[in-house]
């Protein structure tokens, strides 16, 4: 592996023949694509035999048996998990992250991504060759990430598409968060009738990302996909390696505020942060609150007295160079009087993050830092700047040297 992951990492070998999607990293979810009979983390010939016990009487059926989806388990599905088995399939069913069943025409020719987590993700895996719009927002916000899509016509923010540009477009398919492919239905009701298929993955939270690179490897035929899997799981679970046993006790407690949001926006058990503070070796402060983004009373967060304070920030990024921003989000946070006696303050352990390395897809980089501050005795060897670099390099494609360039954390890590 290369010498930028640190040391006690051992790069997994697999030696396999890679067809469309081989076989994921073993995990602890189901990928919810209609072909996975067995229910497992990826489609192969164990499928096939597992539709055949159920022909046979000998297995159970189950709902992903059902790969064509016509309603039927029979030789039909054979042919197909076959056909998705060799990269041939002419269409395939899943199940997206806002627990729709979409089923995609393939080869996709023609796509538009609304969500820039979702952009980023397709370019890690080599799948951006499709791409005929993007949104506008974030696409001129990380213009040196997204360089080579701004000449692309834009349609509109994710949170206000411009429905009318995205059909004059014709895009085969629509890729857009989780929750506007559920709320927005009026949307939903004329892109339908329009023949453009709209699948929602969100891309930033780690409990769903894996499942969601997988499902778009198969999408768009990438085998690219596994080799950033491997990339990606590598990291997160030798950091998960190292804090799974933690008791409760030894986890800090830790109160997450988004600056954009204003003082006390913090998160809840259902946000993509709170399973994120886990990996890293904390306990979210407010995970007991059944909610994502939420607005906190400060002498709660004065009773609940937290061990380390991070504050995401919109202040940073690659093309900034002065840590200006940050460092006021956290001197406005410090001089907070009813916070004076809280054990993070009182400490000044207060962090500053960028937020798009730690809500956004890059959060395995954010994760790295949040390990490292909460656990510095078991994380001495981690560097999470040369996993940042790693990335930019390897599947991001760009030429950029985070060590000269960038502002991504406030107080800036240390360099042993």
């Amino acid at each position: 592996m290369s010498n930028s992951i640190f040391s006690f990492l051992t790069m997994l070998i697999v030696s396999m023949t890679l067809t469309v999607m081989p076989a994921a990293v073993a995990s602890d979810y189901t990928l919810g694509i209609f072909g996975n009979a067995n229910m497992d983390d990826t489609i192969d010939e164990d499928d096939i035999e597992y539709v055949e016990g159920i022909m046979e009487g000998t297995n159970e059926e189950t709902e992903l048996a059902d790969a064509n989806y016509d309603g039927l388990i029979d030789e039909d599905d054979i042919t197909q998990i076959e056909l998705i088995i060799a990269g041939e399939d002419e269409k395939i069913t899943i199940i997206d992250s806002a627990d729709r069943v979409v089923t995609v025409k393939k080869p996709v020719k023609s796509a538009i991504p609304l969500n820039t987590n979702i952009l980023e993700t397709m370019k890690s895996i080599n799948a951006t060759d499709k791409i005929i719009a993007t949104e506008t927002n974030f696409i001129e916000r990380e213009a040196i990430l997204f360089a080579e899509f701004m000449d692309l016509p834009k349609v509109g923010s994710w949170s206000s598409p411009d429905i009318e540009a995205i059909i004059e477009l014709k895009p085969e398919i629509l890729l857009w968060y989780p929750s506007y492919t559920k709320s927005k239905t009026e949307i939903m009701d004329v892109l339908d009738s329009s023949g453009i298929t709209v699948i929602g993955f969100d891309c930033f939270n780690p409990a769903t990302y894996k499942e969601e690179v997988e499902k778009l490897g198969y999408i768009f035929g990438k085998e690219g996909a596994y080799e950033f899997l491997e990339f990606y799981e590598n990291y997160i679970d030798t950091i998960k390696g190292r804090t799974e046993s933690l008791s409760e006790e030894d986890r800090p407690k830790v109160y997450v505020e988004s600056s954009g949001r204003g003082p006390y926006y913090s998160y809840g058990s259902e946000s993509g942060y709170h399973e994120k503070i886990w990996i890293a070796g904390g306990s979210n402060l407010f995970g007991d609150v059944s909610a994502g983004a939420v607005e906190v009373d400060p002498e709660e967060v004065v009773s609940r007295d937290p061990d380390l304070i991070l504050i995401t920030s919109s202040h940073g990024g690659y093309n900034r160079s002065e840590v200006t921003g940050l460092n006021d989000a956290r001197d406005e946070l410090l001089s907070r009087s009813e916070l004076a006696n809280t054990m993070a303050v009182a400490d000044e352990d207060v962090y500053v993050m960028e937020e798009r390395i730690v809500g956004g897809v890059r959060n395995f980089v954010g994760i790295g830092y949040m390990a490292k501050w909460l656990h510095p005795d078991l994380f001495e060897d981690l560097d999470p700047q040369a996993i940042h670099q790693e990335y930019l390099t390897r599947f991001q494609g760009l030429d950029y040297d985070l060590s000269e360039n960038g502002v991504f954390v406030y107080p800036p890590q240390e360099v042993s």
